[in-house]
């Protein structure tokens, strides 16, 4: 009878031979996990979770918006902004307000108590900056940023028309 074979993992930095004619795409997805995870660990020192960061932001720049508009600011879909809406709702950094002008609307405010996150949020922020871009020079970071930001342009253009969040605003 013969041995049976022993699936071998790829060595560290070996692509799996499925995903050898898209580099690209698979570090791309390996970066984007591992920043969501530690922006995931980093946001629960706060009592938030991955992406809420990113409605509260748009709602203490922008002030009281309609709740259609704000998932489209973040990149979210109406499903996942009313969850996230709810959660934030619970938690006492938002408050859902009808709107006066159109009955089918609904404005979503920050509140008082989101104010004293905010100084929190942005430290957080700049830690998790810190941890991703580590020893790269000013110059590397810019290239860095110019070359997502082409990537993120690239991938707009082939999504039918999905206009992209923008740099203010990663999708949820």
């Amino acid at each position: 009878m013969e041995p049976e074979a022993t699936p071998q993992a790829p060595a560290a930095g070996e692509l799996p031979e499925a995903a050898r004619r898209g580099p690209i795409s698979h570090a791309i997805f390996r970066v984007a996990r591992l920043h969501r995870m530690l922006a995931g660990q980093l946001l629960r020192e706060v009592g938030l979770h991955p992406a809420q960061e990113l409605v509260m932001m748009q709602l203490w720049d922008r002030g009281r918006m309609r709740q259609t508009d704000l998932a489209r600011h973040v990149g979210a879909d109406a499903a996942t902004m009313t969850r996230t809406i709810q959660r934030l709702e619970r938690a006492g950094f938002v408050r859902r307000v009808p709107s006066t002008s159109d009955k089918r609307s609904v404005l979503v405010e920050p509140t008082a108590a989101s104010q004293a996150l905010r100084r929190q949020v942005e430290d957080l922020w700049a830690r998790l900056e810190d941890y991703a871009a580590g020893d790269l020079t000013d110059a590397e970071r810019a290239e860095a940023l110019a070359v997502f930001e082409r990537l993120e342009a690239n991938l707009a253009a082939r999504t039918g028309g999905a206009e992209a969040p923008g740099p203010g605003a990663p999708g949820v």
